[in-house]
């Protein structure tokens, strides 16, 4: 197919207001209305790899969308699904951060058209509600525990059977087989805290051993007064998940002994 007709193809499957400018041999950008909620302009390029047509972002999406979002959190939880599901309903490759589509049969529009559509797909993770947003972060609490602790050592939503049978003094996760079981705390916002700085002072009140580890979400997010009271009777606090991996895993080793 000729340059002409590609463009034509282009226009017809996608839209009118599109241009295809040359940018040296067998590379063209593709200009188009569509954007991102900023308005900063999606990425296509049409170039020819090994014989082959494509389209490609160039990794810009993703690094779009890294300047809103931690880059770790895009391969977890809910946003992870999200991007899995968008390329796969759409066809497109994601090599390493970059985002292609290969073109077959000389369907350069439908490619185009499958291209754009997942790209404004994946950018509906910067557009989660902040539930949604609390629901990722407990989904990377929980996968990062089963990634560090085993199975057979891990209660989620662990509760004192016989002191709190209506489960009103709940523990996220209840790491177990060691002298003192180590509580830990998936922490998101205010009403959290407060409540996790109720249960701390209860078991204490009840002379149940234990010892406390809290994850925040985000520490800086928290007030400081609730933070104060809960830094009082928390004995190991990290300010957040997404930057403080590897340290957690390594304290979870020294005090679980696995």
């Amino acid at each position: 197919m000729t340059l002409h007709g590609i463009e034509n193809d282009f226009k017809k499957k996608v839209c009118s207001q599109l241009d295809l400018i040359s940018e040296g041999i067998g590379r063209y950008r593709i200009h188009t209305p569509f954007s991102f909620d900023d308005g900063d302009h999606i990425v296509a390029v049409l170039k020819k790899e090994n014989g082959h047509w494509l389209i490609t972002d160039e990794g810009h999406t993703f690094m779009h969308l890294t300047y809103d979002l931690d880059e770790k959190t895009l391969y977890t939880g809910r946003r992870q699904k999200i991007i899995t599901d968008a390329l796969s309903m759409f066809f497109v490759e994601d090599r390493e951060g970059e985002l292609v589509i290969k073109i077959d049969e000389d369907k350069y529009g439908d490619a185009l058209y499958s291209f754009i559509q997942a790209v404004l797909k994946i950018s509906d993770v910067t557009y989660l509600k902040r539930e949604q947003v609390r629901s990722t972060f407990l989904d990377e609490f929980h996968n990062f525990i089963e990634q560090n602790v085993r199975e057979e050592r891990r209660t989620f939503d662990w509760n004192d059977k016989n002191l709190d049978p209506d489960g009103k003094y709940s523990v996220d996760c209840r790491i177990n087989s060691m002298e003192k079981p180590l509580f830990v705390f998936a922490l998101q916002n205010d009403d959290k805290v407060r409540d996790t700085t109720i249960s701390l002072h209860q078991y204490e009140k009840w002379e149940v051993p234990f010892r406390s580890l809290a994850i925040f979400e985000d520490q800086q997010e928290i007030n400081r007064w609730v933070l104060a009271r809960f830094t009082d009777i928390c004995e190991k606090q990290y300010s957040s998940l997404s930057t403080n991996k590897d340290r957690i895993a390594k304290y979870l080793k020294e005090i679980i002994g696995d």
